[in-house]
């Protein structure tokens, strides 16, 4: 509810002919709510249109303007900036990128399937093809370009879906961005930042009562979540380990959403046991970014936004995400961009994004969006995905529960990652799972969320659904801790052996997962499915040699005796 420290109110009259106003103030220490204004109005028979309503500017926040300033001054470096200018311009080059779009406009079925074709050897697409295809329209070449994409998912994650959940550390932040719910003068909103102990217990409920093994923490851009305490609450996260029905709960790779760093905090992080570092330009075109972004601001600075990866790369964390906030700009421009960023990581470190997140907008807390002029619709977004896909192959990618269910379903074939059971208020797990309780309403409280959630289905009906579909849910986190990263796990994908991999580690953490949390109907579901995943590997003797089939049972076998963590 909006409370108020201070009205002041102010009532005109006229005595012998002369008009005077008088202006009464009265500040409250604990805060007025609205509705008492109203009744004050009415018994002193004042007009509302006479009040003047005061907010508590920043008082939801306590900041120490000094400290904030110092903060700041040690963030940004220039120089982590200006090294990877080519010739002091930027890889983003609007007028170019939209004069692309414009030449491509006309696009024969002919050279769509020549694009798809060559899409399947796995390379990163041309900006030229990706514009090409950017320009459909027609319903079955769009129908093309979603055959393509779910054939190249398969080639290269097999049929595979990774689950995992968001972990919201703190909701305070300096910036003051215009879609953003914890945006600093957004007074509707409750902030906290996590101690470790509260960090301790998310991870013991999403480890231990919902059956996650891999999250990804998120931080608002703030002196209190410094790189040193994304350090911390990361190593927190890790010390968890929970008994469970038939083993036990541990959060295994942590991936970090979290505003840029310089290197030399960077490197805190990978020291920390870091997976992926994701960093999302929001937008790459620079006018909407300017708009967005105030001026001033940390999150203002562009060019310190646009090469976080690339300081990432340099501080030994060669796993990064791109991603955009699409209906902020043309979502033509933006596809065009995260294939442009993708370009310059390749080109710089012959290393490309591990994964591509395409979150739209979505309502949040005291945030207007009446001023949102490209607004991505459900035919667009579906289509969009399957472009990004056959352009960038490789790479995972992660559609989330800002999305609706059947939206979420439709675009499965073609993704790799989703999360499910998330929370986003500031300790909202603990506080959605209390003492034994193992079950969740799905309740949401928007004024400690970043934004709204469209899908609160609980990991196990995810489970079963996407089993239903022919998918098979991993828990897996082997790869990066077996150091299949970088220029590793680039190779193997581009020739689909990862999938291999995936697939038997999919089929070991899904027996973990039924065997300490699923219900009694998906754990059947399950139980069948793994058989029918195992009957395949047996026949495909190209892919999985006699050897790994005899060492993949033994293990399921060892899982379902109680031991945990097996991997290849």
């Amino acid at each position: 509810m909006r409370r108020w420290k201070k009205i002041t109110i102010s009532s005109s009259s006229e005595i012998k002919g002369k008009k005077t106003t008088r202006v009464y103030s009265h500040s409250f220490g604990a805060g007025i709510s609205f509705s008492l204004v109203r009744r004050i109005t009415k018994s002193y028979r004042i007009n509302l249109l006479d009040f003047v309503l005061e907010k508590p500017k920043g008082e939801t926040m306590n900041d120490d303007p000094e400290k904030i300033q110092n903060w700041k001054d040690h963030l940004v470096r220039q120089d982590e900036i200006d090294r990877y200018l080519d010739h002091g311009k930027d890889f983003i080059d609007d007028n170019a990128i939209e004069a692309e779009i414009g030449a491509n406009q006309e696009v024969s079925p002919e050279r769509v399937r020549a694009i798809l074709k060559k899409a399947h050897e796995i390379n990163l697409m041309s900006s030229k093809d990706a514009a090409a295809l950017v320009n459909v329209t027609d319903p079955a070449l769009r129908k093309e370009v979603y055959t393509a994409a779910c054939e190249i998912k398969k080639h290269v994650y097999d049929n595979r879906l990774v689950t995992f959940a968001p972990l919201y550390c703190g909701s305070k932040c300096v910036n003051r961005c215009k879609y953003c719910g914890f945006r600093s003068d957004n007074n509707e909103m409750k902030r906290r930042v996590l101690t470790m102990d509260e960090i301790k217990k998310e991870a013991e409920v999403l480890a231990g009562k919902i059956g996650h093994k891999r999250l990804v923490m998120v931080y608002g851009e703030h002196p209190e979540t410094d790189a040193q305490y994304i350090a911390d609450s990361m190593k927190a996260v890790y010390s968890v380990k929970v008994p469970t029905k038939n083993g036990f709960g541990q959060i295994r790779r942590v991936n970090i959403n979290a505003a840029p760093l310089p290197i030399e905090d960077l490197k805190i992080l990978q020291e920390a046991g870091i997976g992926t570092y994701q960093v999302f330009q929001e937008t790459y075109h620079k006018k909407t970014y300017r708009e967005v972004h105030p001026e001033g601001t940390l999150k203002g600075n562009y060019l310190w936004r646009l090469y976080a990866l690339h300081r990432s790369m340099d501080a030994g964390i060669d796993d990064v995400a791109v991603g955009v906030l699409f209906g902020l700009a043309d979502w033509k421009f933006e596809v065009m961009g995260l294939v442009a960023h993708a370009a310059d990581l390749e080109k710089r470190y012959g290393i490309g994004p591990h994964s591509v997140s395409v979150p739209r907008l979505e309502p949040a807390e005291g945030t207007d969006f009446s001023w949102v002029k490209h607004g991505v619709s459900d035919e667009d977004f579906k289509y969009l995905i399957a472009v990004l896909r056959v352009a960038i192959p490789y790479a995972g990618f992660i559609v989330t529960n800002r999305e609706k269910p059947e939206m979420l379903d439709s675009v499965i074939d073609m993704i790799t990652q989703r999360d499910a059971d998330s929370r986003l208020g500031i300790g909202a797990y603990a506080d959605a799972f209390p003492d034994e309780k193992t079950t969740s309403d799905g309740h949401q409280e928007s004024e400690r969320q970043q934004f709204v959630l469209n899908d609160m289905r609980s990991l196990d009906t995810v489970v079963q659904e996407s089993i239903k579909r022919g998918h098979i849910i991993s828990f897996c986190t082997a790869g990066y801790r077996c150091g299949r990263t970088g220029n590793k796990i680039m190779t193997l994908l581009k020739t689909g052996k990862e999938g291999h991999f995936c697939k038997m580690n999919a089929i070991l953490t899904l027996q973990e997962y039924l065997d300490d949390f699923a219900s009694p109907e998906t754990k059947k579901m399950g139980d069948e499915l793994i058989s029918k995943e195992l009957g395949e590997i047996e026949d495909r003797p190209a892919d999985f040699t006699a050897a790994q089939v005899v060492e993949l049972k033994k293990a399921r076998k060892r899982i379902q005796n109680g031991e945990r963590d097996l991997y290849f």
